[in-house]
């Protein structure tokens, strides 16, 4: 039976490309799941068009994975065969045309009212107390919730940009963050609201008291990195009791970054720096978000009802 040489081709992704832990993990399901459809074809399967063919409809209706699911396990495929044809392999893809498209959806920012009502039920670390003195060492889970939720907010970092955060990556004053992304590219984002520098400049500075500068910047209850699945659980459970559905996801803090700053004026260029888009095309898709508020908000309005009875 033919084989997929996993072990080298993500090697090869990660020592010459330079791809994230995040889409080695996909790479690799993704080729997982090719290697057992390879074990359904049986062994006389050779690599052809043919066989990419019959994958796609395997996937398509036998599977019922959506589109997005499947151009993403051909993007990767693609990817190693590309890498397999340097080595003197037959690509199966040479010539092959393949209809991937994903139907484009809008992204779910969270809404004014349910950041409100999530910020209200979500602690500040400090009190706006000149007296009180500084935050201790353990800090409940919920603060630490509000305080990575509001930095989702005010930064637009995808959650896995935050849980990755380093002490080290945090400027003195903690009103600059170096930031990783995508493909190992650096940016710098900014915190300016001043109640979240409060917090955050009193969350650094005990965690900077405690630990080494290359420690993990957010931890869980056992002192350990937060993982970007742990931080999802909370928002869950956050979610149940304030009685949100469906249940907040870390991406959409994300959303709601991009679309309340382009609902203010921003340029939508410092947005996509901010956001780390390669593309302004990635970034355009905020501003057909705002343009459903602004249909919103006029029909709430009904100027003309008022004088046209």
């Amino acid at each position: 039976m033919l084989r997929i040489d996993m072990t080298n081709f993500l090697a090869y992704c990660r020592d010459q490309l330079n791809l994230s832990d995040h889409s080695l993990r996909a790479y690799c399901q993704d080729l997982k799941t090719f290697s057992r459809y390879l074990a359904y074809e049986g062994d006389s399967v050779i690599f052809t068009p043919e066989l990419m063919l019959r994958y796609q409809q395997h996937l398509r209706i036998t599977v019922r994975s959506s589109p997005a699911t499947i151009r993403r396990r051909f993007v990767t495929l693609k990817s190693y065969f590309n890498w397999v044809e340097q080595n003197g392999e037959e690509n199966p893809f040479i010539g092959l045309r393949l209809d991937l498209k994903v139907p484009r959806r809008l992204p779910r920012p969270v809404d004014r009212p349910t950041l409100a009502m999530v910020f209200r039920s979500a602690r500040h670390l400090v009190e706006l107390n000149p007296d009180m003195p500084c935050i201790s060492k353990r800090i409940p889970a919920e603060q630490i919730t509000g305080l990575v939720a509001r930095l989702l907010v005010v930064t637009g970092l995808r959650i896995g940009e935050i849980t990755n955060l380093k002490l080290e990556d945090v400027s003195g004053a903690c009103t600059k963050i170096r930031v990783r992304g995508k493909g190992n590219k650096e940016r710098t984002v900014y915190v300016t609201n001043q109640r979240l520098l409060i917090d955050f400049q009193a969350y650094w500075e005990s965690r900077s008291r405690n630990d080494v500068p290359t420690a993990f910047l957010f931890l869980n209850a056992r002192g350990t990195r937060l993982t970007e699945a742990a931080f999802r659980k909370r928002l869950r459970a956050l979610s149940s009791s304030l009685l949100i559905a469906p249940y907040l996801t870390p991406h959409q803090f994300r959303h709601s970054a991009a679309t309340l700053l382009i609902e203010e004026g921003v340029d939508i260029r410092i947005v996509q720096r901010l956001l780390g888009h390669a593309s302004i095309s990635t970034t355009e898709i905020y501003t057909k978000v705002s343009d459903n508020s602004l249909v919103a908000a006029i029909e709430r309005a009904d100027t003309l009802a008022q004088v046209d009875s």
